[in-house]
């Protein structure tokens, strides 16, 4: 079994992973201001000149966009 990846900074592997995560639907694990949030990824956006992630949370559907500068980590979980 191979380990999960954690990001801690916006790499283009990083990118290349959160891009993934969203085309097959994947949950993320995500830290913000040291609270964990587990969503399912919905989309990639920008705004402005930040880059959003949207996800959704799995038990109650609500969507919520993360500023991807200020993640602390994430990781895509199988």
């Amino acid at each position: 079994m191979t380990p999960i990846r954690e990001f801690r900074s916006l790499t283009p592997d990083a990118f290349d992973a959160l891009e993934r995560a969203v085309r097959e639907r994947r949950r993320v694990a995500l830290r913000r201001r040291g609270t964990e949030y587990v969503v399912v990824a919905e989309r990639l956006d920008t705004s402005g000149r930040d880059e959003l992630l949207q996800g959704r949370l799995p038990m109650t559907g609500e969507l919520l966009g993360f500023r991807l500068r200020d993640l602390e980590t994430f990781a895509v979980l199988p």
